[in-house]
């Protein structure tokens, strides 16, 4: 009975334990985030906060052999998934580039789908071989890309939490940020920021002021005219009235398009405070980039089509590595190395 009395006695403490570390991890979130929400260390607050939170909510409402039961039904589907996963995403990869042709871009999602199987192929070759320096190798890459995918659903989770955002009035520029035409027409990818510009505006015409509305993108290859003239056009069709548009016509990247629009509004002597449009993958990186150019700006997303968003979130999660990528770096070197050094020792 005292037996049982300890190891009840320490199962709970250990929930505790879970509880607290959640919940602080939930605060430190809170606080980082009303002093600044264009941060991507946000999501890996929110989603540790959210994990050790899950794990008290289970361990806390579970009884019986269910904890064992899940762990083993974990384990069994966790290979499965990968390989739906990795299915999805080669599928995903071809529908692209049935769609939209075949670019460099398009090929994220088939080269992640056949990377992801990488490791269980590695591991499959060294139970068979039983070849001690595969399976040194194998919990290495598994190791960076568990790191990998974790900043990678931090990235999503916090994406979709920016997103459901509302709106918050009182912006003096609404940047429309461009993409590409078709010929001398916006393509439904951009008529959808555009179409969630004129919402924005109206908000803010509602609530008393008249915001500029600035469309920004320069003329790219086999473009009749530059993105921010078509755009420009667009809005003006929708009814928004003339003296309000302005154009940035010298950007080709996202970037540019904050550089530009920054030089464009200091020009005109204000510093004023802007709300950024773009699709809704766009956003935490545009919000990232933002912050980087000290730029007071918030940013807001538009729909885009279900088949286009994996590899634009791919492409856009990329480019967030790419950004930090000495701490990135260091990181997945560091993971690689544990398991050869517990195969060392």
């Amino acid at each position: 009975m005292s037996g049982q009395c300890i190891q009840s006695v320490a199962g709970y403490r250990g929930r505790v334990i879970m509880l607290i570390i959640g919940l602080g991890f939930l605060a430190v979130f809170a606080l980082r985030f009303r002093k600044d929400r264009r941060r991507l260390g946000n999501g890996v607050l929110l989603l540790l906060g959210l994990l050790f939170a899950g794990v008290w909510a289970l361990d806390s409402s579970a009884t019986g052999e269910l904890p064992v039961l899940l762990v083993g039904l974990l384990l069994v589907l966790a290979p499965l998934l990968v390989l739906v996963v990795a299915g999805l995403l080669v599928a995903n990869g071809v529908q692209m580039m049935r769609r939209e042709g075949l670019r460099i871009a398009h090929l994220l999602s088939v080269g992640l789908g056949l990377a992801v199987l990488g490791p269980y192929v590695l591991l499959v070759i060294a139970v068979l071989t039983e070849h001690p320096v595969l399976v040194v190798a194998c919990a290495s890459v598994v190791a960076v890309i568990s790191y990998i995918g974790f900043v990678f659903v931090a990235f999503l989770l916090y994406s979709l939490f920016y997103g459901w955002l509302p709106y918050r009035a009182g912006m003096d520029a609404i940047v429309v940020h461009g993409s590409r035409l078709r010929g001398d027409r916006v393509s439904p990818l951009l008529a959808s920021r555009l179409d969630r510009a004129v919402e924005v505006y109206g908000a803010e015409v509602i609530a008393g002021r008249r915001p500029l509305l600035i469309t920004s993108g320069g003329k790219g290859s086999g473009e009749a005219v530059s993105e921010a003239s078509a755009m420009a056009g667009y809005l003006l069709g929708k009814g928004v009235p003339s003296e309000a548009v302005v154009l940035e016509d010298r950007s080709t990247t996202t970037r540019e398009n904050l550089m530009y629009t920054r030089d464009l509004l200091h020009r005109r002597g204000s510093d004023m405070r802007m709300v950024l449009v773009t699709s809704n993958f766009h956003i935490l990186r545009t919000a990232i980039l933002a912050r980087r150019l000290d730029l007071d700006a918030e940013v807001v997303g538009s729909k885009t089509a279900l088949y286009y968003l994996p590899s634009a979130i791919l492409r856009e999660f990329a480019a967030v590595l790419l950004a930090g990528k000495w701490v990135n770096i260091i990181a997945c070197l560091a993971l690689a190395l544990l398991p050869v050094l517990a195969a060392l020792v």
